[in-house]
């Protein structure tokens, strides 16, 4: 393992760090949301170790998460590239996906105001509405870019069929999926879309909801509301056979002299040269601790003794329960390893 410097990478017209940070974990999805202050200190703390790529959302918090951001980050707009997400948000208390144009738009016009922007640099569409065609909404997100209010377009959880489909109406410059050790579906067909296209792969969760950090190994500890309890990958089951996977895993980052989430990160940043990670945290300390991670540099044993411990067939459960799947449009593994409860 080196330890030279990372190369920045490109996102559309920009160039940014390989690791950025994903907001969510600051006001949603992972039981209470930490105080206003706490939250505050993580972004200024991001700001001061290089961070120049935020991730919100309409849904994250149901807009508390993109006013915490415009708050903090108004004073440093120019530094910075800022994405949200719209056509999934909070309506009347419930998660309502709605690709309609019309929806998309009054989406956009809410995250500016809340954003404390004239412009979002990257909007994605957060979720396909599989009930409008992604032409329609992705003709939409085109409509918003012609009048300024938006600067690219990127789509998420989306299979490589969708993103050609969307790519031949407007040029889309990110995919956010899901990508990580133990969630390799972007390598069934989305890795090759992005290449083909020149369309940046922006991983989420590629902690893997916090399994890669090594230290998540007692689950009655996960609050109430957690995201998690819906997981089939974390019920008590399938969750004891994947920590039988820590210890050999530790193992490797101790060969390397790195934690386990900084070799998680250095695995994911060597999949593509077109690929950026957004993990999320609440701790400034974890915060400085992945950013860390940019400068690493596995050796091709390192990265075959990762892929053969940690990938589709070895990992037990579902990332999704039924009611999640049900909402995104990524690939699938035809066969999973046979695991009850999965």
């Amino acid at each position: 393992m080196s330890t030279s410097s990372a190369p920045l990478r490109r996102i559309g017209p920009w160039t940014v760090g390989p690791i950025g940070l994903g907001c969510m974990n600051l006001s949603h999805a992972y039981g209470v949301p930490i105080a206003r202050e706490h939250a505050e200190r993580v972004l200024l703390a991001a700001l001061e170790l290089g961070v120049d790529h935020f991730d919100t959302a309409a849904l994250y918090g149901f807009g508390a998460n993109e006013t915490l951001l415009g708050r903090v980050l108004a004073p440093h707009r120019s530094r910075i590239l800022l994405a949200s997400k719209g056509g999934l948000a909070g309506v009347d208390g419930k998660r309502v996906i709605d690709g309609r144009p019309h929806v998309i738009r009054r989406n956009c016009e809410d995250s500016l105001r809340r954003l404390n922007t004239e412009v979002i640099d990257l909007y994605y569409l957060h979720r396909w509405d599989r009930r409008v065609p992604i032409e329609e909404s992705v003709g939409m997100l085109a409509d918003l870019v012609r009048e300024g209010k938006i600067r690219a377009i990127g789509l998420s959880e989306v299979s490589a069929a969708t993103l050609r489909k969307a790519h031949a109406v407007h040029p889309i410059v990110a995919l956010q999926n899901e990508y990580s050790l133990w969630t390799r579906n972007p390598e069934i067909a989305v890795l090759e879309a992005c290449r083909d296209l020149g369309v940046t792969l922006v991983a989420f969760s590629p902690l893997a909801r916090g399994f890669l950090t090594g230290q998540l190994t007692d689950l009655s500890g996960l609050p109430p509301g957690d995201l998690r309890h819906t997981m089939p990958r974390f019920n008590a089951q399938n969750y004891a056979r994947n920590l039988q996977l820590l210890e050999p895993y530790r193992r490797i980052a101790h060969e390397n002299e790195c934690t386990p989430a900084q070799l998680a990160l250095a695995w994911l940043l060597s999949r593509a040269e077109r690929l950026v990670a957004i993990p999320g945290t609440t701790q400034v300390s974890h915060l400085r601790e992945n950013m860390a991670a940019q400068a690493l540099r596995l050796s091709d044993a390192t990265l075959a003794q990762l892929d053969a411990l940690i990938n589709e067939r070895t990992v037990s459960g579902a990332r999704y329960g039924a009611a999640g799947q049900a909402d995104v449009d990524s690939e699938e593994f035809s066969e999973r390893a046979a695991t009850p409860g999965a």
